[in-house]
């Protein structure tokens, strides 16, 4: 039997259930896509579909790599959101945080779920 880090699986898992939750809870992402972006359901759901393959092909060795970069990229893609979400004074929809937390989940958070990617994309 293959072993993989915890670091890995916890990462593949916490892009699976991500993404999952797009499906089980749209109404919490909704309100965070800017609304310059059209088809906000579409974005939402091909979001948490593109999550979850991610995810699931982080496990291969053979596509981890390409899944890290594609992680990646979905954040960087994702970053109009989080700009959008701090415009709006860190409250979109039933979301309603102070501000520094808006910052803080760009400025702190986001780089480094880009360099979780990066550190496991040859695990």
């Amino acid at each position: 039997m293959k072993k993989y880090s915890f670091n890995l699986l916890a990462m593949a898992l916490f892009y699976v259930v991500a993404g999952l939750n797009h499906f089980v809870n749209p109404a919490f992402y909704l309100p965070l896509i800017p609304p310059y972006f059209p088809y906000h359901t579409l974005i939402n759901l091909s979001s948490g579909v593109i999550e979850i393959l991610l995810g699931i092909l982080l496990i291969p060795a053979l596509s981890r790599k390409w899944a890290a970069v594609g992680i990646i990229a979905m954040l960087i893609a994702f970053i109009p959101s989080h700009v959008y979400f701090i415009e709006v004074n860190s409250c979109a929809g039933d979301l309603c945080v102070p501000n520094w937390v808006g910052w803080f989940r760009l400025v702190v958070i986001h780089p480094l779920l880009i360099y979780w990617a990066w550190s496991n994309r040859n695990a």
